[in-house]
């Protein structure tokens, strides 16, 4: 991005003016303008949220939940961690929008879920939401120990938010035969110089695990699959949500920086 560019970001809109039938005033739809609070679209980039979306749900859980952190939880879990049932899984960055979700989906497969995030808050939390352990990573001595004790038998499936240091201590206790989704690297993204550390290609050849990224737009074609099954899931009550809601335009800046330093539990919302 340059200076000047309109900020990226997603929205759920309400129409109030259409030449468009597709489209009639009082829909609500999701967009990707960015930063605005108004735009003009030729109906090409707009969603409309689904027919079956109740009244008594926040609309904002179209960017959230079910909305494009959902999707990616969603993908990027059983598709490439592959879970199975009595499989121990790691999720850090865990009480954020993603993970949070990811989580729930293992222990609905059937798995037992580890999760660390950097408030005691937040701990309570996902123990709230059925994590079966959870720690604090900031007031943990030792990344490696906490691991160990939370899962002495080590780990099956990684979802990867955080990279580094965190990565570091986790692919050491990964099982034989783990998988490992890289989702998001959130402590290396500002490295004006990139790290030198530990090298896991030893361990990913000696453990034979699988590691792979992936960006959510991979699986476009099969989003509304997954919005419909993580809808349900939440009027099911089997997918528990928060939203970290912001008020005020004005307030962008400040509420997607907090974003970044780990201000928010669940999504990070700003409410127009």
């Amino acid at each position: 991005m340059k200076e000047g560019d309109v900020m990226i970001g997603s929205q759920v809109g309400r129409v109030i003016e259409s030449k468009n039938s597709a489209f009639p005033v009082g829909v609500y739809c999701v967009a990707n303008m960015g930063w605005t609070t108004h735009f003009i679209s030729n109906g090409k980039e707009l969603n409309p949220l689904p027919s079956e979306w109740p009244e008594s749900l926040p609309r904002s859980l179209a960017l959230g939940t079910v909305g494009m952190p959902g999707l990616t939880a969603y993908f990027g879990f059983l598709e490439i961690c592959n879970p199975k049932e009595g499989d121990v899984v790691l999720v850090n960055c865990a009480a954020g929008a993603v993970g949070s979700i990811v989580g729930q989906i293992a222990k609905l497969k059937g798995c037992k879920v580890v999760g660390s995030a950097g408030s005691d808050d937040k701990i309570q939390f996902l123990k709230d939401i059925g994590f079966d352990e959870a720690f604090n990573y900031k007031k943990v001595g030792s990344l490696e120990e906490a691991l160990k004790k939370a899962s002495p038998e080590g780990y099956d499936c990684y979802f990867e938010n955080v990279g580094g240091k965190f990565s570091d201590a986790a692919v050491p206790q990964m099982k034989d035969f783990g998988r490992i989704s890289v989702c998001g690297v959130i402590s290396m993204y500002n490295d004006a110089v990139p790290p030198s550390g530990p090298y896991i290609q030893p361990l990913i050849l000696f453990k034979q695990l699988r590691m792979e990224g992936f960006i959510v737009t991979r699986w476009k074609d099969r989003f509304v699959e997954g919005q419909k099954q993580l809808l349900q899931w939440v009027l099911e009550g089997k997918v528990k949500y928060r939203e970290h809601i912001t008020k005020g335009f004005e307030n962008m800046p400040k509420g997607f920086m907090g974003m970044l330093k780990g201000e928010n539990t669940g999504k990070a919302i700003i409410q127009v």
